[in-house]
């Protein structure tokens, strides 16, 4: 096999890496819901920010952030919308998960491998800020994996992500 054919082989196309990201949404969302009422808002360890600031974190990046890179304009860095139980968070994060599916949907293919600068901040390629997302996403979950367990509550499986 010669090297050109192995060099521009895509290793994961558009839809595979929507339903990556869309799986590790769903565990996110089943975390969500893993947390009771009166601890989503308010319990942290060490310092660390209650789980539900860092979901408010990862709805003003994704949606946002795939508005940016299907247009190629950014606006600021988005405050999510807050709100006060855990009903009305797992609606937002239902809502941005069907707004994630209808702008990737607008991305040209080409658009992911663009430079561009996220938020007016952080320079990359599109592709680089996706994978950002998702690692944050990621990242920030473990740490709820931690609240839950000083709470005594089993988290969800870190590998389903069906």
């Amino acid at each position: 096999m010669s090297t050109q054919s192995l060099t521009s082989a895509a290793v994961i196309n558009s839809q595979e890496l929507l339903k990556h990201w869309q799986g590790h949404r769903g565990l996110t969302r089943r975390t969500i819901e893993a947390f009771p009422e009166d601890k989503l808002f308010s319990y942290s360890l060490g310092g660390m920010r209650p789980f539900s600031v860092l979901v408010y974190e990862f709805l003003g990046m994704a949606v946002p952030g795939l508005k940016g890179i299907a247009t190629g304009t950014w606006q600021k860095w988005a405050d999510a919308e807050k709100v006060n139980t855990k009903a009305e968070l797992l609606a937002l994060w239902d809502q941005a998960t069907a707004e994630i599916n209808e702008i990737w949907a607008t991305i040209p293919p080409q658009r992911f491998e663009e430079q561009d600068v996220a938020f007016g901040m952080w320079p990359g390629t599109c592709i680089s800020f996706i994978l950002y997302f998702i690692d944050n996403e990621i990242h920030h979950r473990g740490q709820s994996y931690v609240y839950l367990r000083s709470l005594g509550i089993e988290p969800p499986a870190f590998w389903d992500r069906h």
